[in-house]
C-alpha cells in the first residue's frame, strides 16, 4: 500500500517551517496531507508555530503565548531560512505576505479552497500556560469547517495522552494520532490509548527497535510515521506498513514513490 505523503510544517527543507510559503509550496509539489504545529497566543488565536519561544523562527525574545496575534504578525518568519536571499539579484522576489505568522484558521481555509482533496494532521504543544484550553480552541475552529465530524479531513496528533483524551470528550468522531518517540514508553502507552487511535513513531523507532514497531503493527493501528526524508528511511516505512509519512521532503518523497511504482510495472 502506497502511504500518503505529509508535509512536515509545509515543504520545510527548502522554505521556512509553518509559513503559508512552506504549505503552498509543499501542494503546488503534490503533498497529500499538511502537517502543523499549533500554540495558544495571548489573545486566543491559534498559530501554527513549533516552539514556545520565538527565538530561533522570528529572531524575537517573545514567547508565544505570552503575546498577542498583532504582535506576532510584525515580526518576520521566514528570513532565518534563507538569511542571505535579499543580497541574491537572482533570487525570485519575495511575497512577504507569505512569511509572516500563520493562524490554524489561515492555513484550514487555504486547505478548504484547494481544488484537490488535502487533509490536515495537527499537533497540539505542550506543555504549555494554557493546558485543555489548545484543545477547546482547537475543536472549536474545527467545528467552524464542519470538520468535527467523521470524515472530515483532519486529524489531532499530540504526545500528551492526555490531550488527545480531551479531544475524544470533546469531539468523538475526530481521526487521533498517539505520537511516540521513545521506545520504553510503549508499554504503558498500549494499554491506554483509545481503541481507534493510530500511532505516530519516529523515524527513530523505525531504525533502532524493530520489535517495539513490530508490536505497535500488531495492534492493527494505522503508523503515521514522522520525520521522514531519505530513501533508506522510506523503505523502513514501506517495510512497516505505514499508512502516512511525514516529510521535510515532500516533492523528493512523492518523485520516490512514483519511480518504485514505474519499477514494480
Amino acid at each position: 500500500m502506497r502511504p500518503q505523503v505529509v508535509a512536515h510544517r509545509g515543504a520545510s527543507h527548502e522554505l521556512a517551517e509553518h509559513t503559508l510559503g512552506a504549505y503552498v509550496a509543499a501542494l503546488d509539489a503534490g503533498a497529500e496531507g499538511l502537517e502543523c504545529d499549533v500554540r495558544l497566543t495571548a489573545d486566543g488565536h491559534l498559530v501554527c508555530v513549533h516552539d514556545r519561544t520565538l527565538r530561533r523562527t522570528a529572531a524575537s525574545r517573545g514567547l508565544v503565548s505570552t503575546m498577542d496575534l498583532a504582535e506576532l504578525s510584525e515580526l518576520d518568519f521566514a528570513s532565518w531560512k534563507n538569511p542571505w536571499s535579499d543580497m541574491d539579484d537572482e533570487a525570485p522576489e519575495r511575497d512577504h505576505s507569505m512569511d509572516g505568522v500563520l493562524t490554524l484558521r489561515r492555513l484550514l481555509e487555504t486547505v478548504a479552497d484547494y481544488d484537490r482533496p488535502i487533509e490536515v494532521a495537527i499537533e497540539t504543544k505542550h506543555p504549555t500556560r494554557y493546558g485543555g484550553l489548545v484543545e477547546r480552541r482547537l475543536v472549536e475552529v474545527l467545528r467552524d469547517f464542519g470538520w468535527d465530524r467523521a470524515g472530515a479531513p483532519v486529524r489531532v496528533m499530540s504526545f500528551s495522552f492526555t490531550a488527545l483524551q480531551r479531544v475524544e470528550r470533546l469531539a468523538p468522531e475526530i481521526k487521533l494520532v498517539q505520537l511516540v518517540d521513545k521506545a520504553n514508553y510503549w508499554s504503558m502507552l498500549r494499554r491506554m490509548i483509545g481503541p481507534d487511535w493510530q500511532l505516530g513513531p519516529g523515524i527513530n523507532l523505525l531504525r533502532d527497535h524493530p520489535k517495539v514497531v513490530a508490536s505497535m503493527r500488531r495492534t492493527g493501528r494505522e503508523l503515521h510515521v514522522w520525520v521522514v526524508n531519505k530513501e533508506s528511511d522510506l523503505q523502513l516505512c514501506l517495510d512497516a506498513g505505514a499508512t502516512a509519512v511525514i516529510t521535510d521532503r515532500p516533492g523528493y518523497m512523492l518523485d520516490l514513490l512514483d519511480r518504485r511504482e514505474g519499477r514494480a510495472k
